[in-house]
């Protein structure tokens, strides 16, 4: 991997430093460690976003009154989602049985 830009230095106390170097994984650098965990808060707040525009956006069709279920249709869809899981483990605890 390529690396064409650096981020900025941060100063952080020698616990925090000892804390993080005694987490590291054989062969990992304390550089690596932060690259790692930059990118994957990124990812995370990129996906965190994502999730709370669609969550505003299923709130507003909700306001409209689109896509919407009754009350009855989703317990019935969740009794029969329970039934089928239900169905499911008495299979396989049958099998292991066996």
């Amino acid at each position: 991997m390529s690396r064409s830009a650096t981020l900025p230095p941060i100063r952080v106390t020698s616990e925090t430093k000892a804390s993080l170097e005694a987490v590291l994984r054989e062969g990992e650098s304390l550089t690596q460690f932060i690259e790692n965990a930059v990118r994957q808060e990124a990812e995370f707040r990129a996906e965190q976003k994502a999730a709370v525009a669609r969550a505003k956006k299923a709130l507003r069709l909700a306001d409209k009154g689109v896509g919407l279920m009754s009350a009855d249709d989703f317990l019935a869809g969740m009794q029969e989602r329970a039934q089928s899981a239900q169905h499911r483990i008495r299979l396989a605890v049958a099998a292991k049985n066996k």
